[in-house]
């Protein structure tokens, strides 16, 4: 750690492989405002400048995630959330742990979503920055760095809702999110009471999305309902998906299941309705409802009518959260998505984990801290509505989903 006398940026490295990346201070903040749908998807993204308190000691606090490529401005909904928090957490002159202030300071590494990658930035961040957290918002690099975490001795900040990831057993590795299955009888129970029971499986052909039809499928099927399409949609090759559609919509169902990251999720169910489509969606928790409207734009409410999805952020406030909505549209420009907020409230508990744990530097000890972090957490700052974090690391929250009705983004409660 160094004392810090000045304002500095995020410290980013935008590597094209692990051996010759190159640092770059990040003196002024990104865009922010660019809507996902108008992004060049080779486009490198800049993370937001983060302002250091100054005459602390600065911990860092290490990010590997997709900064350039067709995923980078998921990874900036990520990375901004982070920022906006350090900010606040070093505006206010830091946090003191025995005796000692201390600052942030982000250290983000592009990894383009590759999980080899991450794994590399991973073992970096740790021994060149001494982070005691690494935060990875995908999991393939979080499956990745669980290899040597605990034996290198930091935490992984693991942003994904794969339930594998703190069932087997690693020990400092932190589940932000809740996990997918959590949604799945809701999801369904909502579209086949709605819609009726035939449902075409539309998930991406990754692994996030075949655990998530794993999880799905004999549910819908226990439920008393019948799967009429069982396919998966390469998003990464393909771009046009009406041949594949076509043959989900040919035994005529009452319900899609679609999903993968919003704008290509926004392009299936847009098709979906020019093909005719006049069912629901079951949307998985990595596309957004709102995002969606946002990129169809004109005639969005038609097509999102009947879809069931995450809860949007921004129609979800409330006293925790409001300060957030509200900062982070001024700083970045732009209204916050989940990611956003999840990794935001993450900060505030790290922070307080630190504090109650008596060290900036023991991983064990701050992982062992978290639920302590998270109790001593102001009321204002709790972005969601977090029960508890379980003994296998695992953030739980209150279970809330949203629907479209009648146009209207609604958000409910399940008994």
């Amino acid at each position: 750690m160094k004392k810090i006398m000045m304002s500095v940026g995020v410290t980013t490295l935008l590597i094209a492989s692990a051996c010759d990346a190159d640092e770059t201070i990040v003196s002024n903040g990104g865009e922010g405002d660019t809507p996902e749908a108008d992004v060049n998807p080779d486009e490198e993204v800049e993370p937001e400048e983060v302002i250091e308190a100054q005459g602390t000691e600065v911990v860092n606090i290490g990010y590997s995630g997709p900064l350039s490529g067709a995923a980078a401005f998921y990874g900036d909904n990520t990375l901004s959330g982070l920022s906006v928090a350090v900010n606040e957490v070093n505006k206010a002159g830091g946090f003191e742990v025995g005796g000692e202030m201390y600052s942030f300071n982000l250290v983000s590494l592009d990894d383009q979503y590759l999980p080899n990658e991450a794994g590399v930035n991973a073992r970096r961040l740790s021994q060149e920055y001494d982070t005691p957290i690494v935060y990875i918002p995908h999991s393939g690099g979080i499956y990745a760095s669980q290899v040597f975490n605990e034996d290198e001795q930091f935490m992984i900040g693991a942003y994904s809702s794969e339930p594998d990831l703190t069932d087997q057993g690693n020990d400092l590795t932190w589940r932000i999110p809740p996990t997918y299955d959590l949604y799945a009888r809701p999801f369904s129970e909502y579209a086949m009471e709605r819609f009726g029971n035939q449902l075409a499986m539309l998930p991406p052909s990754t692994q996030y999305g075949m655990d998530w039809a794993e999880e799905l499928g004999p549910l819908w099927e226990e439920m008393g309902g019948e799967i009429v399409y069982d396919g998966s949609i390469d998003f990464s090759r393909e771009t046009d998906f009406f041949t594949t559609i076509t043959n989900a919509l040919s035994d005529d169902p009452d319900v899609l299941f679609v999903g993968g990251s919003s704008e290509p999720t926004a392009q299936v169910m847009q098709q979906a309705r020019e093909l005719g489509f006049e069912g629901g969606f079951i949307v998985m928790d990595q596309a957004k409802i709102d995002e969606i409207e946002r990129i169809i734009g004109e005639g969005s409410e038609e097509v999102i009518e009947g879809a069931v999805g995450v809860p949007p952020l921004i129609y979800d406030v409330h006293d925790g959260n409001q300060i957030f909505i509200d900062d982070y549209q001024e700083e970045i420009g732009r209204e916050p998505g989940s990611e956003a907020g999840y990794h935001y409230l993450s900060i505030m508990i790290l922070k307080e984990a630190m504090i109650a744990a008596g060290t900036v530097e023991d991983a064990t000890e701050i992982m062992a801290s978290l639920n302590d972090g998270l109790n001593n957490v102001p009321s204002e700052q709790l972005v969601y509505r977090v029960t508890d974090i379980d003994e296998l690391g695992g953030m739980n929250t209150e279970l809330r989903f949203s629907y479209v009705e009648d146009g209207e983004i609604l958000i409910v409660d399940p008994e």
